[in-house]
């Protein structure tokens, strides 16, 4: 395999997926659309992605875009996505749209001009809830929280017996549950990639990314990463919006380790027709995350934190990465310091516009947040 199709190329991740090929011996061309919301207005080729990467300005809803997309190439990574919980729960027809129709426009020009190779990005929204522990030792694979208790301040995951049960990391063995349309669309991308691959012998890999972060991120998006949404609140000087207590739990994960994982994913043939968690195998709260970047940023600027539930949000989840260190080989290698600090660095001298009122007034006015 020599050359190489990304959806979605010119995005956040799309991009630095290009930079760890082209590092590795490949040639990578991007097919992108270049969306206003990730790009800004009247958007041209983004400044950071490398000049060798060969950019075909196309939407993957259009089969004659994806159809020159794909000539000559010997694998693809399917990263073409709307992304965003909260904005998914209003524009139903755009996220399923763009994330299952296009994802079906893909696989039937493959279908025609078949590929070594099909790597899908998937989200660990997909779980839902995470794995926990209840009081008893037993796991509990089905959480849920009930909207009365979220409605009283209740935040945590209950047990049988009415104790707060205890998150553990997350394996690619528990079951889906779909808490949001985004979640659902990325599960169908999931499942029609594996399926279709497994129908048409190409053999195909799904990355569960759990929540990226760095250079590159849209950070004038309110719907993009938190890391990015609390960065731009910050270079505002404006604290933060935390929803709940703030002491929901997340697995951050930089995106140079998301780039590698995806080169390993589509190097070995261990791999085939398998489902990986991509994290940093690591939790940390919402609170703890606002508290370091602002050190990082050096602002005085304490969270606001609401006391809202967003519909669509879970509690806790955070990454077994177990199965992608044994089969895959792969290894988190940037630590959250690190990560926050270039993060930083990429945002210095950049203007962020802050659209999390706006984002938040939106959710609000729909009876989204409660």
């Amino acid at each position: 395999m020599k050359s190489i199709l990304i959806t979605g190329g010119a995005g956040f991740i799309g991009s630095h997926l290009s930079d760890e090929l082209l590092a590795n011996g490949y040639e990578v061309r991007a097919l992108d659309n270049l969306s206003e919301q990730v790009h800004g207005s009247g958007s041209t080729r983004p400044e950071y992605l490398d000049d060798r990467v060969e950019l075909v300005v196309g939407d993957v809803r259009d089969p004659e875009a994806v159809r020159e997309a794909l000539d000559g190439v010997d694998a693809v990574f399917h990263f073409a996505a709307a992304v965003g919980v909260g904005q998914s729960m209003y524009e139903i027809a755009e996220y399923v749209d763009v994330n299952s129709r296009g994802t079906a426009v893909l696989l039937e020009e493959l279908i025609k001009q078949p590929v070594k190779k099909l790597v899908v990005a998937s989200s660990m929204s997909i779980y839902g809830e995470g794995l926990y522990r209840a009081s008893d030792g037993s796991m509990i694979s089905n959480a849920c929280r009930e909207l009365e208790a979220i409605k009283a301040g209740k935040w945590e995951v209950m047990d049988g017996c009415g104790q707060a049960a205890v998150p553990l990391p997350t394996g690619e063995t528990k079951e889906p549950s779909l808490s949001s349309v985004y979640a659902l669309t990325k599960y169908d991308q999931e499942k029609m990639c594996l399926m279709t691959g497994r129908a048409y012998n190409i053999p195909t890999v799904a990355m569960r990314f759990f929540n990226v972060y760095g250079p590159r991120q849209a950070s004038s998006n309110p719907y993009t990463g938190v890391l990015a949404i609390f960065s731009a609140r910050f270079m505002n000087m404006r604290p933060p919006l935390i929803y709940e207590d703030g002491l929901q739990k997340r697995d951050f994960v930089s995106v140079h380790d998301i780039a590698r994982a995806c080169r390993l994913a589509l190097e070995s043939g261990s791999a085939d027709y398998l489902s990986f968690n991509v994290g940093s195998g690591r939790s940390y709260s919402i609170l703890e995350i606002a508290g370091r970047l602002s050190k990082v940023f050096d602002v005085d600027i304490s969270p606001e934190v609401v006391g809202k539930y967003r519909v669509g949000d879970i509690r806790h989840c955070f990454a077994d990465i177990g199965l992608a260190e044994r089969l895959l080989g792969y290894t988190p290698s940037v630590s959250l310091d690190e990560g926050l600090e270039e993060l930083r660095q990429w945002l210095e001298g950049r203007v962020a516009h802050d659209r999390v009122a706006e984002a938040s007034a939106e959710l609000a006015g729909r009876g989204l947040t409660i």
